[in-house]
């Protein structure tokens, strides 16, 4: 069984030359309706087409019917979005890593509203992040190491109300045993100062952005 589930939205898609640096041999490929588009243009094939395919042509989901693609149809009219289908399938299918591409750009609800889907209950336990090939998201829940360059900024944003306990080794301006609040902007553009840096919490749930430099 691949390794990691990656899930390709329908949101605006970076360079190609950006994204397959990211890409392994062994991936998972999801695609969430439209964004079976970007996989294709990869020429990378899916393993499950998934959403209720409005932003997908008949030609397209018929071809991928064709190929013998997993499709799982929905009704335009659901709880849920396509992206969070698209997540709870890969949890289904048993993936503890989940790495999700063209989720970024565009509406800026449907932004919001899809890094809030990282938060969902069924994802603890879960590596989950976005990816654009220029900065990766993710949320920390305990601890984490951030792979990049010296001069690449790091972001650290509280959600859901405070964060405590943060520790920050290896990053310009450190945190020693020290608590985000969510309503100021403490922990926003520091800076990795070699090729390794790690971030961990005692509590809270603390958004990272890491911006390669």
């Amino acid at each position: 069984m691949a390794k990691r589930a990656v899930l390709f939205a329908n949101g605006v898609m970076p360079k190609a030359a950006l994204i397959l640096p990211h890409l392994r041999p062994d991936d998972y490929y999801i695609a969430v309706d439209g964004g079976l588009r970007h996989i294709r243009n990869l020429y990378k094939t899916p393993g499950l087409l998934i959403g209720d395919l409005d932003s997908a042509t008949t030609a397209e989901v018929e071809g991928a019917i064709a190929q013998g693609i997993e499709v799982r149809r929905y009704k335009p009219d659901k709880d849920e979005t396509d992206l969070e289908l698209a997540l709870l399938a890969a949890i289904e299918k048993g993936f503890d890593e989940i790495l999700i591409i063209a989720v970024l750009g565009g509406r800026l609800d449907q932004t919001l509203g899809n890094l809030n889907l990282l938060t969902h209950p069924l994802l603890n336990g879960v590596k989950v992040s976005i990816e654009d090939g220029t900065e990766e998201l993710f949320f920390i829940r305990n601890s984490v190491e951030i792979h990049g360059s010296a001069g690449d900024i790091v972001s650290l944003i509280p959600m859901q109300g405070d964060v405590v306990g943060v520790e920050t080794r290896e990053l310009k301006y450190p945190l020693r045993h020290e608590t985000l609040h969510q309503e100021k902007g403490r922990g926003i553009s520091n800076v990795m100062l070699g090729d390794r840096a790690v971030v961990s919490i005692e509590s809270g749930l603390l958004l990272c952005i890491h911006t390669r430099s």
